[in-house]
């Protein structure tokens, strides 16, 4: 009887019910927007609640036109669509050359499908999907660090002291038991009179490939007289 009473007041197009889901859809977004937040992407809280209350809305107004009668419309569509464009500005390009704000975007968008979940009712859903993009965006991440630690293949933003340097890190990195794939000159720093380079290479070495993770192989590159700055591209 009360599991009954309960589900019709979760259900039901009340003005409780509203007021319930709007506040679930924006405790649910701030736990997403956090996340992101304290790892410093440029979507944090405000713009995940924002995305999913707008989201939340468009769902109610939907079911609420469905109710009285009138066919599915394009609301609901329309939010979906407008969300992927509203986070294509997540994305940019950074200082060597590769886009970022994939997965600030991603969550952005599975967000407002969380939001218009719990428009719909469909609080079982919406919270499911919480749960694995919470577990996504966190536990994997994790997990992709550590298996990215393990591969064979290394690529490296490489800033050398002089451009006359690269033949000596490259005799280097083939004694070092390593094969170069590929180097380039880094397009973001052209005409800057700075000698920086994107260096992909494959450890082929046994020895490194079962003792030396990706950072302490880094860490041996700082020590070069010749490096000024060396780092992992992730």
């Amino acid at each position: 009887m009360v599991l009954d009473t309960l589900n019709q007041f979760m259900t039901e197009m009340t003005t409780t019910s509203v007021i319930f889901r709007i506040i679930l859809s924006a405790l649910l977004a701030a736990g997403t927007g956090y996340e992101r937040s304290i790892k410093r992407h440029s979507a944090g809280m405000r713009t995940f609640v924002s995305i999913a209350i707008a989201s939340t809305s468009a769902a109610i107004i939907e079911e609420y036109l469905i109710l009285l009668g009138h066919p599915s419309s394009w609301i609901i569509p329309s939010v979906i669509v407008s969300v992927a464009v509203i986070s294509c500005p997540s994305m940019f390009m950074n200082s060597k050359g590769r886009l970022k704000g994939f997965t600030t975007s991603a969550g952005l968008w599975a967000c407002s499908i969380i939001g218009i979940s719990i428009g719909m009712g469909m609080y079982i859903l919406a919270i499911v999907s919480f749960l694995a993009l919470i577990c996504t965006l966190s536990l994997l991440s994790t997990l992709e660090t550590l298996l990215r630690d393990r591969s064979n293949h290394l690529e490296v933003q490489l800033e050398l002291k002089s451009k006359n340097d690269l033949q000596k890190f490259s005799t280097t990195i083939r004694r070092l038991g390593m094969q170069i794939d590929d180097i380039e000159l880094n397009p973001a720093y052209l005409n800057s009179g700075l000698s920086v380079y994107t260096v992909a290479f494959t450890i082929s070495s046994k020895e490194l490939r079962k003792y030396k993770k990706h950072r302490q192989i880094i860490e041996a590159f700082r020590t070069l007289d010749y490096v000024s700055y060396i780092e992992e591209i992730n």
